[in-house]
């Protein structure tokens, strides 16, 4: 009878992509698409496209990973079947981590940049406190336990797909194709090579996909998961570029690229007024509310359980030691984000998100290509692909941020190294005389997955 129960309380295919492409249609769709236009022009649509491939290729060692070892773990799992416990696992697993957290930040900042769309124009520079007033009502939801969790995620979900689907297809409808001729040269971009600034732009369009990963993380409750893993991931990311290209089609027959670049901060929300009017306005920023206060609800939830999972396998110091603390992995992220958010504005938030993400993503691909050949059933050829398309996108990233913006790589090379050196010492402090490194996740898949 028990097994049964369990069974029933699974979820199904069609519930893990519900759930999938909710956690992927983010927040970051609503900033993002200006911030690609900067880099691309009119090619914006195009880039998503291009993303999309990229991803596709990306998404191929995940579904490997996850028919094989099935886990709520995901890519902390991955990351431990392809290195072992110790530095490299600890240091990829924290860079997901912080890239999570940056995503917080960028979410909670877009909340900011719409809800004052509703507030006269002296009230712009408070962008950035709106968003630390909505990472603390997370870190209030986040608290009250898991049953507030779920509700809020489960409603609130429907409304934003729905929602921006219906955006999407009805701003096509109205303002219909426009033209993507490729002419316009932004500024960002316009003493580099032909085509620099479309492959750099791709990481940000590679950024409004990465939410696939979180799939990973259904090991341990869904029906059969060695197959609908890998399904759910597919499915979502195609249902996602469906939405973001239409998306991103309706904004270009509303507003001119430079009118787009002026509005980054809040593009879907300026091209809503030429197409529906006023109303049209008022709906997509009551959408992006939603969606932004959502996202970060869940957000801090998922990246404060990877947290506390990485404390309880011992690749980062115990946070039991905080016992006068409650629920410290939580307060730990919740602070984080908030000095992100204050700190930097939504275009080197995304940037630093990027950046971090394609590093772990490479180290994902390296290692089902260098470590796993004999335990996963897959073709060698397509992770080494997505390597070249990662490396290529984040090298020519790089060298644009370098260009324009080099604090931003400042920063994510301190963020990295601090990491890194962080994790190094941890993992030097508990090894033993023989160099044995005990962790809590022994090297094996879940037992709850075989069946």
């Amino acid at each position: 009878m028990k097994t049964n129960t369990d069974k029933n309380d699974k979820l199904s295919l069609i519930g893990s992509i519900s759930l999938g492409t909710g956690v992927m249609i983010g927040a970051g769709i609503f900033v993002l698409m200006g911030q690609i236009a900067e880099l691309v022009g009119d090619l914006f649509p195009i880039a998503f496209i291009a993303g999309a491939v990229v991803v596709g290729f990306s998404s191929y060692s995940y579904v490997k990973f996850s028919n094989a070892f099935p886990s709520s773990g995901g890519v902390v799992k991955f990351l431990n079947k392809s290195y072992g416990p110790g530095t490299t696992t600890g240091f990829y697993s924290l860079l997901m981590y912080v890239s999570m957290v940056v995503s917080e930040s960028l979410v909670a900042g877009t909340f900011g940049a719409y809800t004052l769309r509703l507030f006269p124009e002296s009230y712009a520079g408070y962008a950035s406190t709106l968003g630390v007033g909505l990472i603390v009502v997370a870190y209030i939801v986040n608290i009250l336990g898991n049953k507030v969790i779920g509700a809020t995620a489960t409603f609130t979900a429907v409304i934003k797909v729905v929602g921006i689907a219906i955006l999407a297809i009805a701003g096509l409808a109205i303002s219909g194709f426009a033209g993507i001729t490729g002419n316009y040269i932004p500024e960002n971009t316009e003493t580099l090579p032909q085509g620099f600034g479309f492959v750099a732009a791709l990481a940000l369009s590679i950024l409004a996909y990465k939410g696939f990963t979180t799939i990973t993380n259904q090991g341990g409750d869904i029906v059969n998961p060695h197959k609908n893993l890998g399904r759910s991931i597919i499915i979502s990311i195609l249902i996602c570029t469906l939405i973001y290209v239409a998306l991103a089609l309706a904004v270009a027959g509303g507003l001119n690229i430079p009118e787009i670049i002026a509005a980054k901060d809040y593009a879907l929300a300026a091209a809503a007024r030429p197409v529906f009017g006023e109303w049209g306005s008022w709906i997509t920023i009551g959408i992006a509310i939603i969606a932004t206060v959502s996202g970060v609800i869940a957000s801090v939830f998922s990246s404060s359980r990877l947290l506390a999972m990485l404390s309880n396998m011992k690749q980062v110091p115990s946070l039991t030691k905080f016992g006068s603390l409650k629920n410290p992995a939580l307060i730990f992220t919740v602070s984080l984000a908030i000095l992100l958010t204050i700190l930097f504005d939504l275009t080197r938030i995304a940037s630093i998100g990027a950046i971090f993400y394609l590093v772990m993503d490479i180290a994902i691909h390296w290692g089902l290509f260098r470590n796993l050949r004999k335990e996963v059933d897959f073709k060698p050829i397509i992770p080494v692909i997505a390597i070249i398309l990662d490396v290529a996108v984040l090298s020519a990233f790089i060298y644009i941020k370098y260009l324009n913006d080099p604090l931003v790589l400042i920063v994510a090379a301190i963020g990295i190294v601090l990491i890194l050196v962080a994790e190094r010492l941890f993992m030097i402090s508990h090894t033993d005389d023989e160099g044995n490194m005990p962790m809590g996740m022994k090297n094996t898949s879940d037992k709850n997955n075989k069946t």
